[in-house]
């Protein structure tokens, strides 16, 4: 039995993504008038249209070229498409729909055409059905745009009709962001961010932002002091560059009462990136939650809560220290001091400092001789856990500059 072939359809599907151009470039080839050709080939590049008159051999072009095909959209722009539904029959096509659909390997997302801004028309003879569908892609990989048409025919006896088209194109990564953390003393984080261009030209950096938990409070360090930015008026990044950026958090005060709850404070924030290409295309990425490591603050932790940037040679200086106790049972402490070099301790090794609840703090004051003029490290001292007999080292714990001062003699 013979199949039966299909009656061609009545509509017929376009489809384009809309796109900015890109300027046509002419190819640069040159020649010495010393050449066999002569200026041959440098007559013709400067009778080229898309040339700059003056700037031939620099291959910049003048002309706007239109996108010849679907092409490659990067992750976080907006992808945007024109869809014509045209009659090119001699006949009436009755309750003309259409239906668009973006298939990604995990999800299908519905554009046009489903439940209420699904509409049917009558198309006469050389009319069309146009629809412009925007949708920011948010997914790398493989995307496949479903077209369906469905409609019925001018004659009564026939059945609904319909078809579908797919056009494929693929999301690519445009940046590459890298990470590190450091945690200070002081319970502040830095986070040094690395953004690089992986497209296949140059961007504009627009915006790099960190929108911090709700544990931290975040300064961007990455302005002068007139408040401009360290990378002009204008961030450019080349293909394959690299941009830094800095971030101070600091914890809620809530955060630096409760250990605990510093330590638990993992969730640093994310990364919100805008960026320009493509004469201005725009496009946007936000980073997953940034996790940094849960610090490890042991039984007993020091720390530095004030002290003097510069001291005079030979003047003593007080400085004061913090002692927490990090853990789940009493502590009993006591006090040793060890040599420094550069420094002097005026203050009794061996004392007793008493017990220590946990999760509670007491402040200590110690007093200082400089020795040696310059930058000095403050360290040797030692907490000692009278109940264990353990002992806890604190080394290079801060830094003072050393003058010798200057001397004066009244009139």
């Amino acid at each position: 039995m013979e199949g039966r072939e299909k009656p061609e359809h009545l509509l017929a599907l376009k489809v384009m993504r809309l796109t900015r151009p890109t300027l046509a470039s002419p190819v640069c080839v040159q020649t010495e008038s010393t050449d066999l050709l002569g200026m041959v080939l440098n007559n013709q590049l400067k009778n080229d249209i898309t040339a700059v008159p003056g700037a031939e051999s620099f291959a910049i072009g003048q002309f706007l070229l239109l996108p010849q095909s679907f092409g490659n959209i990067y992750l976080g722009e907006t992808f945007s498409s024109y869809i014509c539904v045209h009659n090119d029959s001699t006949q009436s096509a009755k309750d003309v729909t259409l239906k668009a659909d973006l298939q990604t390997s995990s999800l299908r997302i519905p554009l046009t055409g489903h439940q209420g801004d699904s509409v049917a028309r009558d198309l006469e003879p050389g009319h069309n059905l146009d629809e412009v569908i925007h949708h920011e892609v948010k997914e790398i990989g493989t995307h496949i745009l479903v077209c369906e048409v469905s409609y019925s025919p001018q004659s009564l006896t026939s059945n609904r009709l319909s078809f579908r088209k797919f056009f494929k194109f693929q999301v690519v990564k445009p940046l590459d962001v890298k990470t590190k953390f450091y945690t200070a003393e002081s319970d502040e984080v830095y986070l040094e961010a690395q953004v690089q261009n992986i497209t296949s030209g140059p961007i504009s950096l627009e915006k790099v932002t960190l929108e911090s938990s709700h544990l931290f409070n975040v300064t961007a360090l990455n302005t002068k002091t007139n408040g401009e930015s360290v990378f002009g008026p204008v961030n450019c990044v080349p293909a394959n560059a690299s941009r830094q950026f800095l971030y101070c958090l600091r914890p809620q005060a809530s955060l630096t009462e409760d250990l605990k709850l510093l330590s638990g404070a993992t969730n640093i924030g994310k990364l919100d990136i805008v960026w320009r290409s493509n004469l201005g295309e725009r496009g946007r990425l936000q980073t997953s939650q940034l996790q940094r490591m849960a610090p490890e603050y042991g039984d007993m932790r020091l720390s530095v809560q004030e002290l003097p940037n510069i001291v005079q040679l030979e003047e003593p200086f007080d400085f004061q220290c913090r002692i927490i106790n990090t853990c789940e049972r009493t502590l009993d402490i006591s006090l040793r001091l060890e040599s420094c070099p550069g420094l002097a301790w005026c203050a009794v090794s061996g004392q007793q400092l008493g017990k220590l609840e946990p999760g509670q703090s007491t402040y200590l004051t110690l007093t200082v001789v400089p020795l040696l003029p310059g930058l000095q490290n403050i360290s040797g001292i030692r907490l000692v856990d009278t109940f264990l007999k353990r002992t806890y080292d604190y080394d290079e714990l801060a830094q003072v500059y050393v003058t010798e001062g200057v001397g004066f003699v009244a009139a």
